[in-house]
């Protein structure tokens, strides 16, 4: 068996090319085979995520003077494309570490301490967790109630959450508190704690719906963490430049690889349908016909936002380039294709009829439509249309 220091270089002499490769060929066989099961167990996607660690995928991101692979973030959305299609908890647990990672590479002043720990992600394929809603603030990703108080060891913590992101299966967590004792609820800072600097609490069931494999169930983390891991960029930058259009744009990634499974399992039933009664499916064709559509809008729209916030972050101090519109743009993104999806399964649904409603079969599609369901929810759609009518109040741009 390699030790984990040899699979460390092959990581770092891999391509992104070579990287997405190796993603989607785990996406068509791992992937896929546990899929059902994962779904049936609300069990995490353990074979997945660790085929995707022993690919360096988690360090896709990290750059590769740090020991990563150095990928641009085009590529890392058809890798969370890819593994949607096929596993979409899978698909957004990787979508959620590319998250965090992304926003610890902004921090500004970053220190040594800091690369070090991005090499560790690199080296040691470390999983990064989620923790920014919290009990209490009905939903709202800027505000905490939760702060960092000192601590002989450096700052210490202690947070409600109705859902942390694989709260039992992270390595790491990043965790939205306010910067002090006396701080109002939206000065707030990112904090990381590492394994053994928290504890888990009150651990509670994750039994839902749909995203089953995400294992996300509300729990309480306490903290002691040395101070160099109390970023020092305010969370409302981060947000900005990285957390909120990251999300947005890998979220929309892993719904799009829904909405592609959805579409290709109405377009084989059609073709099916066809051979037996060339002339007794004209219904189901326009149905298709109008599912491709939608499915090219969704990647359009995503293709453009990819764009937009690359040009972003090759700015000199992106900060500026988030203005009115581009903020309005990127909730625009999340409305449209967490929304998108669901109704393209469902129209695929309509293609493949019984079929589809049967809960296994190849044109099943009962767990991507309950997988679509969580989209809106994930920073609720109300709270995204609240917000972006207060931009429209003052905004002056076309």
């Amino acid at each position: 068996m390699q030790s984990q220091t040899a699979k460390s270089s092959e990581h770092a002499l891999m391509t992104p090319a070579e990287l997405l490769s190796l993603v989607e060929h785990i996406a068509e066989g791992v992937a896929a085979e546990h899929a059902e099961s994962v779904d049936q167990e609300a069990r995490f996607p353990e074979e997945s995520i660790q085929a995707l660690r022993d690919a360096g995928a988690l360090g896709a991101l990290v750059p590769v003077e740090l020991g990563g692979v150095g990928c641009d973030l085009a590529t890392v959305v058809r890798m969370c494309t890819a593994l949607g299609r096929r596993c979409a908890s899978s698909g957004m647990v990787f979508a959620m570490h590319q998250i965090q990672v992304d926003c610890l590479l902004q921090v500004r002043e970053r220190g040594p301490e800091l690369e070090d720990y991005l090499r560790s992600v690199a080296h040691e394929q470390r999983l990064i967790g989620s923790m920014t809603s919290e009990i209490g603030t009905g939903g709202d990703l800027r505000r905490s109630i939760a702060c960092v108080e000192p601590d002989p060891k450096g700052h210490r913590f202690r947070k409600c959450s109705p859902t942390i992101s694989y709260v039992a299966q992270a390595d790491d967590l990043l965790v939205t508190v306010r910067r002090e004792k006396d701080a109002p609820e939206a000065d707030q800072v990112l904090v990381l704690a590492r394994q053994g600097d928290f504890v888990i609490e009150d651990l509670g069931v994750w039994n839902t719906l749909g995203m089953r494999g995400t294992c996300s169930p509300p729990a309480t983390v306490e903290a002691t963490v040395p101070s160099w891991q109390v970023l020092p960029t305010p969370f409302r930058i981060l947000a900005a430049i990285s957390m909120v259009p990251a999300s947005h744009i890998l979220w929309s990634a892993v719904w799009l690889g829904i909405a592609v499974d959805a579409f290709d399992r109405a377009r084989r039933m059609m073709q099916a349908k066809v051979r037996k009664d060339p002339d007794g499916s004209t219904a189901a064709a326009l149905r298709l016909a109008s599912l491709a559509t939608e499915v090219d809008v969704m990647r359009s729209q995503l293709d453009a936002a990819v764009q937009r916030q690359t040009r972003v972050m090759a700015a000199k101090d992106p900060e500026k380039e988030i203005d009115l519109a581009a903020t309005l743009a990127i909730n625009d993104l999340k409305l449209s294709c967490s929304e998108r999806v669901g109704r393209i399964v469902y129209e695929a649904i309509q293609v493949c009829g019984i079929s589809a409603y049967r809960n296994n079969g190849e044109f099943s599609l009962g767990r991507h439509l309950r997988d679509a369901y969580s989209a809106p929810l994930m920073i609720h759609n109300d709270r995204i249309r609240s917000t972006n009518a207060d931009l429209l109040s003052v905004y002056k741009g076309r």
